[in-house]
């Protein structure tokens, strides 16, 4: 199936691995062109050679995007590379600390970083890139949520609550946008496997008694998470449904957050 995207430019924030470099890689391959965002430089060169290895166009554009400094140097970056970005991947989000033992032990200072990571980071970047879209009267604003963004975990609550933050913004941005030929949709993953998880894997096993991380993975599957998929999600799975929704066949689609959870979630 054709996704109509050739020729379009995309950035997708904190892309030098995980989801955000699996939706570089998927873009790319749709012919979008890329811009490649992070804080690592060598992971950022290594997926730009990737990309640029299997016939596609990528770019970078380093620099943290949760802080104005840091967005203003990426933001800057990435309307040089190729002239102006189509599609804004919201994707940098991630729990300041994985859980903790009660709700009552995260931090007022835990609770302010994690919406300036997860919610006000997707906000500055709009801010840059809406304007631009709706002169040219096309644009995608994609954000990567959670689905503990509606099903939160008492052990890492300021997390659930800043993702819930970025699905309520997706939704009224979508308003705002009415008419003007941009779409604000978003997607909440589940567990997903990346690098971040493997801390999280190893201390579950340690409670349980393992030093074994794959006893604490089972432990999360079977235990925390009770999905109905008898699989760990993996980035190709958020991927495909940001291409998706990047795409010039779904306009008529805008202000919904799909679910991506291998089931996990009990809700209608």
């Amino acid at each position: 199936m054709d996704m109509q995207l050739a020729g379009k430019r995309a950035l997708i924030t904190g892309s030098t691995s995980g989801i955000g470099a699996e939706c570089a890689r998927m873009l790319a391959a749709e012919g979008v062109s890329v811009v490649v965002n992070g804080r690592n430089s060598d992971r950022a060169q290594a997926l730009v050679a990737e990309i640029s290895g299997a016939g596609g166009k990528a770019k970078i554009a380093m620099g943290d995007v949760t802080s104005n400094r840091g967005c203003a140097d990426v933001v800057n970056a990435a309307n040089a590379a190729f002239g102006g970005i189509d599609i804004l991947v919201n994707n940098v989000g991630n729990p300041t600390k994985e859980s903790h033992p009660s709700w009552f032990d995260a931090s007022l200072d835990e609770w302010i970083a994690d919406f300036h990571q997860n919610t006000v980071a997707a906000v500055r970047l709009i801010h840059a890139f809406a304007p631009a879209m709706k002169a040219q009267r096309w644009g995608r604003l994609i954000q990567i949520s959670s689905r503990n963004a509606i099903s939160p975990h008492a052990l890492f609550p300021s997390y659930g609550a800043a993702k819930a933050g970025l699905n309520n913004l997706t939704l009224s941005l979508s308003k705002e946008l009415a008419g003007t030929g941009v779409t604000s949709n978003g997607v909440m993953p589940g567990l997903i496997y990346t690098p971040q998880l493997d801390q999280w894997f190893a201390e579950t096993a340690r409670q349980q008694g393992s030093d074994d991380p794959e006893v604490g993975k089972q432990f999360v599957l079977k235990n925390i998470i009770h999905q109905t998929v008898n699989r760990l999600g993996v980035p190709k799975d958020i991927a495909t449904a940001v291409c998706f929704l990047a795409s010039p066949l779904t306009d008529f689609m805008t202000g919904t957050t799909f679910r991506i959870d291998g089931g996990s979630t009990p809700t209608v």
